[in-house]
C-alpha cells in the first residue's frame, strides 16, 4: 500500500510538472526571423518588412515582444494582423490596447478571423480604425512605401463572407503581391487564380498541444517553392484551454529584399 501511494504522488508530480510546463509554454514571447529575395523593384530599393501576427484570442501583448521587433528593426513597413486578434468574453479595452500597441511597429493591416464577431463586428471596426489601420475586407490595396506591391486580404470561410476573387484583383499595375488569410486552408484555391510572391496565415496554432510528429494541426512553418513563400503561423495566443506542447507561441518578422542580379535565391 505505501508504494501505490508513492506512486501516486510520483504521477500527480509528474503530472503537476507537465501542466506547469504547458503553461509556460503557453506564455512564451517568440519572434521568428524570416528573409526572403523578388526580383528587382523599379521603386525600391530599401527592403520591405513585415511583422505578422495571428491568433492573438485572450493574450495581452507585452512590451518585451514590441522591444524584440525594434531591436530587429525600429519601425516596419507592414503590421499584418491575420486574425482572431479577440474571442468572446475578451474585454473589448484589452483589444483595443493590443492593437494599439501594435501599431506603435507600423502600419496595421488586419483580415478577418473566426472568433473576431464573437466582440462584435462594429467593435472591430472602430478598433481598427482608431489606429488607422486597414481591413482587408475581400479586397487588395497598394503598399505606399513600395507601390509596386500590393497586400491583399480575404475575409474568413466561417462568415460566409469569402469572395477570393475580389480579393486578389487589382486593377492597376503591380509587380509584388502579398496575401493574407486567416486560414491557410485556402493558400491552394488562392494560387489557383493568383501568383502571390508571399502567403501568410494562422489559426491552426500549430496543433497547441503536440508530441512530437502528432497533433490536430500541422505545426506552423515559413517554406517556399519556386513560386512563392507561405508562412503558417503556431499564432501568438491559445483558444480553448491556456495551455501549449509542442507548438510554442510565435510571431514573426518577414525582411524581403530585391534581387541585385540575376540568379539569385528568392528565400532564406
Amino acid at each position: 500500500m505505501k508504494i501505490f501511494w508513492i506512486g501516486i504522488r510520483v504521477l500527480f508530480a509528474c503530472l503537476s510538472l507537465l501542466l506547469g510546463g504547458m503553461l509556460y509554454s503557453a506564455h512564451r514571447t517568440s519572434l521568428k526571423t524570416h528573409r526572403m529575395k523578388v526580383k528587382p523593384s523599379s521603386t525600391a530599393d530599401e527592403a520591405l518588412t513585415v511583422f505578422f501576427i495571428s491568433d492573438v484570442h485572450r493574450r495581452k501583448i507585452p512590451e518585451k515582444l514590441l522591444d524584440k521587433v525594434r531591436s530587429q528593426k525600429k519601425s516596419v513597413d507592414l503590421v499584418i494582423i491575420g486574425g482572431d486578434v479577440a474571442e468572446k468574453g475578451v474585454p473589448l479595452e484589452r483589444v483595443k490596447t493590443n492593437v494599439e500597441k501594435l501599431a506603435t511597429l507600423g502600419p496595421v493591416y488586419y483580415v478577418w478571423g473566426n472568433n473576431d464577431r464573437e466582440i462584435g463586428e462594429a467593435n472591430v471596426r472602430e478598433i481598427i480604425a482608431s489606429v488607422g489601420g486597414t481591413i482587408l475586407d475581400n479586397i487588395s490595396v497598394r503598399i505606399p512605401e513600395h507601390p509596386d506591391w500590393i497586400i491583399s486580404g480575404a475575409d474568413d470561410p466561417s462568415s460566409g463572407k469569402t469572395n477570393l476573387q475580389n480579393a486578389v484583383s487589382f486593377e492597376e499595375d503591380y509587380m509584388y503581391q502579398l496575401i493574407a488569410v486567416h486560414n491557410p486552408s485556402l493558400f491552394d484555391k488562392i494560387k489557383q487564380i493568383s501568383k502571390p510572391d508571399l502567403l501568410v496565415g494562422g489559426h491552426t496554432h500549430g496543433g497547441q498541444i503536440r508530441f512530437g510528429p502528432f497533433g490536430m494541426q500541422p505545426r506552423g512553418n515559413f517554406k517556399h517553392d519556386p513560386s512563392c513563400a507561405r508562412l503558417i503561423s503556431n499564432g501568438f495566443g491559445t483558444t480553448m484551454v491556456p495551455l501549449r506542447f509542442g507548438a510554442p507561441p510565435e510571431t514573426h518578422l518577414i525582411t524581403i529584399q530585391y534581387e541585385k542580379r540575376s540568379g539569385t535565391s528568392r528565400y532564406a
